[in-house]
């Protein structure tokens, strides 16, 4: 929490996550996959502009018309692909009602969206976190090089062991969650980067990293 509160104090509130509607988020997740924000931008702004941001319509495109549609998010056949399988299921499981998914039990979305072709833990977890209100605390490259640098890792570093050690010692909080991830992909972007910036660094003084 303390570093929260130093990343707060330093950047302010991030408003996560930019979009419209729960399924904009969604969709944005699955585009943002090795790729930037400014790309998965652009994406987005085809697809509203062709009124194809919705389930149905996602369902009703030709792959390749799809795949066509977010041609600037980078490796945009796969990503087409995956978008069609979350849409089948969200239809097949529940029939584009995304407040339905919002009420449902967390543990239980997660393991049906970890079942969808193309979506990983990471992207099970914006999903969640963003889209559908659930306190799941999303660990991506960002946070694993902020944690590093901190001296705070978990025993075995895989994906399950950071989320565990940032559930463990904060409070289960949406809105939490939210706000810290998007404050690590700021500061990470900015000042936090592969050859980091520690020079007046809000973090500094309780970084062994920035220290040394």
């Amino acid at each position: 929490m303390s570093v929260f509160d130093r990343l707060l104090d330093y950047y302010g509130r991030q408003c996560w996550w930019p979009a419209d509607t729960p399924f904009e988020v969604m969709v944005g997740a699955v585009l943002t996959q090795a790729t930037a924000w400014t790309n998965v931008e652009r994406a987005i702004a085809r697809l509203k502009e062709s009124d194809a941001l919705s389930a149905t319509a996602m369902r009703e495109l030709d792959t390749e018309e799809l795949a066509a549609l977010i041609y600037s998010s980078g490796f945009h056949n796969t990503k087409a692909r995956r978008l069609k399988a979350l849409v089948r299921y969200i239809g097949e499981a529940y029939d584009d009602d995304i407040e339905a998914m919002r009420g449902e039990d967390s543990a239980k979305l997660r393991r049906e969206l970890l079942a969808v072709r193309g979506i990983g833990e990471e992207t099970a977890d914006a999903i969640l976190l963003y889209a559908l209100g659930k306190p799941s605390f999303v660990i991506d490259a960002y946070t694993r090089r902020l944690s590093h640098r901190l001296g705070v890792t978990p025993e075995t570093e895989t994906y399950p062991a950071y989320q565990r050690m940032f559930s463990e010692c904060l409070p289960l909080d949406q809105a939490l969650f939210a706000e810290y991830h998007a404050l690590i992909v700021r500061h990470c972007k900015e000042v936090c980067r592969k050859t980091p910036i520690c020079e007046g660094c809000c973090l500094r003084s309780v970084c062994p990293t920035g220290q040394t």
